[in-house]
């Protein structure tokens, strides 16, 4: 399977560049097809311009600018998402991703202000995420970034898709034994991908 593995963290020493280089190694070592993409380090321009607003609409014309991106989200069939969770969200450059790149004429269809998802391609989606919050606290802000994986992009991906949520809580207070512990559940996670 082509699995599209997205990390958006600007520190190639951080924890969270280690769980994306994780991912990827495992998904390979499992069989699969791995196209990194790590926003921070290609350059992904994260800003949906006025110029992007007016065509945004407009497919293909809509396109143009993110065209290697949108290409590698076509050829994708499942999708792993690395990234930290900053102040409940995802950080600015992937939720920018998500702007600019999951367009009308790509991750769905609009006519007559009906919305058709167009991603059933994508037949497995997994998040690894790291919160600096506890559990708790995540789950009285309601959790942003979980409900977006497992309701709104489950949605937009084949219907009955597995989706796999793993989450490293509490990283204010983390030790090396618990980010050891969860780098081997993801390895383990990602080799049964």
């Amino acid at each position: 399977m082509r699995v599209l593995v997205l990390h958006s963290h600007p520190l190639d020493e951080s924890y969270g560049r280690a769980l994306y280089r994780q991912t990827c190694e495992s998904l390979k070592a499992a069989g699969h097809e791995v196209d990194g993409c790590n926003l921070y380090e290609e350059g992904f321009n994260p800003v949906l311009t006025a110029h992007d607003r007016a065509i945004y609409h407009t497919y293909p014309d809509n396109t143009e600018l993110v065209k290697p991106y949108v290409d590698r989200l076509l050829a994708a069939e499942g999708l792993v998402i690395v990234t930290p969770v900053w102040n409940f969200g995802f950080p600015a450059m992937l939720k920018g991703y998500f702007d600019r790149v999951w367009l009308p004429g790509v991750s769905f269809a609009l006519e007559d202000g009906k919305l058709t998802p167009t991603l059933r391609h994508i037949r497995k989606l997994a998040a690894v995420m790291t919160y600096g919050a506890t559990p708790m606290r995540a789950f009285l802000a309601g959790n942003p970034p979980k409900k977006i994986v497992t309701r709104v992009l489950r949605a937009q991906i084949k219907i009955g898709a597995p989706v796999k949520y793993l989450a490293h809580y509490d990283m204010n207070n983390c030790t090396p034994e618990t980010r050891a512990a969860f780098l081997a559940k993801v390895k383990s996670e990602m080799e049964r991908f």
